[in-house]
């Protein structure tokens, strides 16, 4: 994932290098995983032992790493422009969350209580979902900055959304991964949960906002946000890829086992991806909503914050479980998904007002 600052400036003609192959570098990443889980299984076990609270050490290092650059990124002052494009504002949350978690829970009943039952244990089957459910509940946060870039959205009015929504996840994610859980029978371990936010969204969100401050009070400038953020991209990039190996590392010989698991969990992923693309941009059609807003503001509701999702999943049920597996699987099918959807948008512009 890249930071905000770096995501506008991709140039207008493409995409960075990462965000372009990232579904390439996650899949060479679970390759890596699987072949040295089964080469230096010690190793992962060790690994894995370094936790506290259950909350993986070295895991925790890795996707502070992540998602702090991200927070840097984040202008909470754009907040005060949350009026000047009220309908895409509010798809945008309606769509973020009071639809989309409820209809990927939905999805992951269906297909792994009744469409994949006999492929599956009923034990896998509710992990794969909680995985789902935690996926589903995490709004993008900064690839949505790509995404916006590519389709020439507007760039202010991005910052606006993603602004809103990092705030209301602070208060909102954990109440309604709880709630989903419950619904689907699913233990919800509350104290592991609030943990696992406060380390992942509040922590990191008080340090971007702290950093950003002190660079802006420093420098006066927007650049000192960006080439801070530049410098800090390697360790990102390091982080999301480490993750993943890790991951897999401990899932291989599940996989091996059952090489199919990875396309039974992304297809529902697929599904709700599409869906949620399908309803955020007609209902920007009908409400006749500029095409600068209806683009990302369809985009945000329809990519992950998948960094957040890994972490709670690994917090809640393990290194080892299916539901981090699921949100691993997220971040392997998102990219693709997203440039088929920016695709479809350019070609869709004409449609929209122009504003």
């Amino acid at each position: 994932m890249t930071t905000n600052s770096e995501a506008m400036n991709t140039s207008a003609g493409g995409i960075g290098v990462f965000e372009k192959w990232l579904s390439l570098w996650v899949a060479l990443a679970i390759i890596a995983g699987i072949v040295l889980g089964q080469v230096f299984p010690d190793v992962f076990n060790v690994l894995a032992a370094l936790e506290i609270a259950h909350v993986n050490l070295v895991v925790a290092v890795l996707i502070w790493a992540m998602v702090y650059p991200m927070m840097v990124g984040v202008d909470f002052g754009a907040i005060r422009h949350v009026a000047d494009e009220p309908k895409g504002l509010l798809i945008t949350l309606v769509i973020n969350w009071l639809i989309k978690p409820f209809t990927m829970a939905a999805l992951g009943v269906l297909f792994f209580k009744y469409v994949f039952a006999g492929l599956i244990t009923p034990a896998d089957a509710d992990s794969y979902i909680a995985g789902l459910i935690l996926l589903g509940a995490a709004p993008c946060t900064a690839m949505v900055f790509v995404w916006s870039q590519l389709t020439r959205g507007d760039p202010n009015y991005t910052l606006v959304q993603v602004s809103v929504n990092d705030l209301i996840m602070v208060f909102a994610y954990a109440p309604i991964v709880a709630l989903l859980l419950g619904v689907t029978d699913i233990p919800v371990p509350w104290n592991t949960l609030i943990l696992s936010v406060a380390l992942y969204v509040v922590v990191p969100l008080v340090a971007g906002a702290l950093t950003r401050r002190a660079l802006m009070a420093r420098k006066s400038s927007a650049d000192a946000v960006t080439a801070f953020t530049d410098r800090l991209k390697p360790f990102s990039v390091i982080g999301l890829l480490a993750t993943v190996v890790l991951l897999f590392g401990f899932q291989g010989t599940v996989i091996l086992a059952q090489p199919l698991l990875i396309v039974l969990i992304a297809i529902p992923l697929l599904l709700q991806s599409y869906g949620i693309f399908a309803a955020a941009y007609a209902a920007a059609y009908m409400m006749k909503v500029p095409f600068r807003i209806a683009a990302p503001c369809a985009m945000i509701g329809t990519s992950n914050f998948f960094e957040l999702a890994v972490a709670v999943a690994i917090g809640l049920f393990g290194l080892n479980s299916g539901a981090a597996l699921a949100t691993v699987v997220g971040v392997l099918v998102e990219v693709p998904v997203m440039l088929s959807l920016v695709a479809f948008a350019n070609r869709t512009r004409r449609h929209f007002p122009a504003g």
